[in-house]
């Protein structure tokens, strides 16, 4: 039966033991010291996770997890339900934004069928782990039971332990799900503290009058269901969405297995959240890709204490701007890998 508690378990903080000896590495190779920046930051991290002076970055998988939202129905996003389902369908027939840069760094894609509103045809490319059609709508019911929210961390970190068994040497997290962002916008509200209307933003491009309205809902939604910031279940139950919940088992079990994960945007941001308030020493295998013009992430990255690789103000989600924080990433293996050392290329070093 999954725990929690054995999965926390399992979680421990960086071993640092090859830290000076990577940085000596680093240090020495053909360049002034510090002189690439955060790409020798990466490397040491990525060296430290996997324990390795020569660590490899070849199995690179995206997990897209979907799911619908029952607040949906409240008017909260600029599309209709059913877009949901169209654009998982679009990550399965390799047409979507995600598809077209998990190519360009060849990245692998996975799409996990965690809570959409409708059924889909077998697929290779698919993980169906179907908790139920959607939450409920959260102005009305909580969004999902504890059992439920439960058992969607336990898809998460079950897909990852799948996965790994093939070979897996990086993650990174994308998700679908229409009106997602209001669901974030209440978990990053209640486990920060921070005010709703600083963390929530248009989402898919709603207007200012329906933001107004977003915000409203949220406030309303929070005050009813009373979610209690201490207990990140009881979060995810009255507020959440499934696909939050299941990227939240992901990076648990990544951060268990030593697998450094690459978080895209405001949701995905949310699941960190999620699984660095249940248990902190996640941080050390979290990289975070890019700030996203959503408000609230920002807010969730200052808390965490995760510094973003770039800002193109995306907001794309799905796992976009992730793909191209490893892409960064394998950057910086190359370097520490690749990169002739002075004392090997003969090069005189500074005084």
């Amino acid at each position: 039966m999954f725990s929690l508690d054995k999965m926390f378990a399992n979680i421990k903080p960086l071993d640092r033991s090859l830290e000076d000896k990577i940085q000596h590495k680093l240090d020495y190779l053909t360049k002034p010291r510090g002189s690439l920046g955060r790409l020798e930051e990466l490397a040491l991290q990525y060296a430290l996770i996997k324990g390795s002076l020569t660590p490899q970055l070849k199995d690179k998988l995206v997990i897209i997890m979907a799911a619908d939202h029952g607040i949906a129905a409240a008017g909260v996003s600029a599309f209709p339900q059913e877009v949901t389902k169209q654009m998982a369908l679009n990550f399965l027939n390799g047409g979507a934004g995600i598809n077209v840069l998990a190519r360009h760094t060849g990245t692998n894609v996975k799409v996990a069928d965690i809570g959409v509103a409708a059924d889909f045809e077998e697929s290779s490319s698919l993980v169906s782990c179907k908790v139920a059609y959607g939450t409920q709508n959260m102005l009305t019911k909580p969004a999902m039971s504890r059992q439920q929210a439960l058992l969607a961390i336990e898809h998460g970190v079950l897909l990852v332990e799948k996965e790994k068994a093939g070979g897996l040497d990086i993650l990174a997290t994308g998700e679908m799900g229409i009106a997602n962002t209001t669901a974030s916008s209440a978990i990053t509200a209640v486990l920060t503290g921070a005010p709703v209307d600083r963390v929530t933003g248009l989402g898919a491009g709603i207007d200012e009058e329906a933001l107004a309205n977003k915000i409203d809902i949220i406030k309303r939604v929070i005050a009813k269901h009373k979610p209690v910031k201490k207990d990140v279940l009881d979060v995810l139950t009255k507020v959440g969405g499934l696909e939050i919940a299941g990227l939240a088992g992901v990076i648990l079990a990544a951060a268990a297995s030593n697998i450094p994960v690459v978080i895209d945007g405001f949701i995905s941001g949310a699941a960190a959240l999620a699984a660095y308030c249940m248990k902190p020493e996640i941080k050390d295998y979290l990289i975070a890709a890019h700030c996203s013009v959503e408000c609230g992430h920002r807010v969730i990255l200052d808390y965490i204490g995760l510094s973003p690789l770039f800002d193109l103000n995306l907001r794309l989600g799905e796992g976009t701007g992730a793909v191209l924080g490893i892409n960064l990433v394998e950057a910086s293996v190359k370097i520490l890998n690749e990169m002739a050392s002075f004392e090997d290329a003969g090069v005189s070093q500074a005084d």
